[in-house]
């Protein structure tokens, strides 16, 4: 429900008729009248099932969960092609970790690449 709110406002074809062919096995008959509300005259269940596309799953950032002295403080978000030197540098910078560092240098910065940054203080 919360993706056909957020894909209400679109209108776009290539996105409502897969998922209207996607949700016909487990809600056949609200199914078929949105197939048919889409100017479709013949039966939902006569239409082909989406094909898979990989490319769709691959994900390019990383929201990390920042710890400062082993508490949760805030999270940041990094692509997932960034070397953990590249991260160390640019966490010390964020606003969120300015506010916990009170202008003091951070004694060691633990960046597990996709898991967890820790700022040892």
């Amino acid at each position: 429900m919360i993706c056909l709110n957020e894909l209400g406002a679109c209108h776009k074809r290539e996105v409502l008729e897969p998922l209207a062919v996607l949700i016909a096995p487990f809600a056949p008959h609200i199914a078929e009248e949105l197939w048919e509300a889409m100017g479709h005259a013949e039966s939902i269940f006569d239409a082909a099932y989406p094909t898979f596309d990989e490319k769709h799953l691959v994900e390019s950032s990383f929201e990390y969960p920042v710890m400062v002295n082993g508490k949760l403080r805030f999270k940041q978000t990094y692509a997932l092609d960034m070397n953990p030197a590249d991260i160390q540098a640019a966490i010390v910078e964020t606003e969120g970790a300015q506010k916990w560092l009170e202008g003091k240098a951070p004694k060691k910065i633990i960046v597990v690449k996709g898991k967890i940054i820790n700022i040892v203080m």
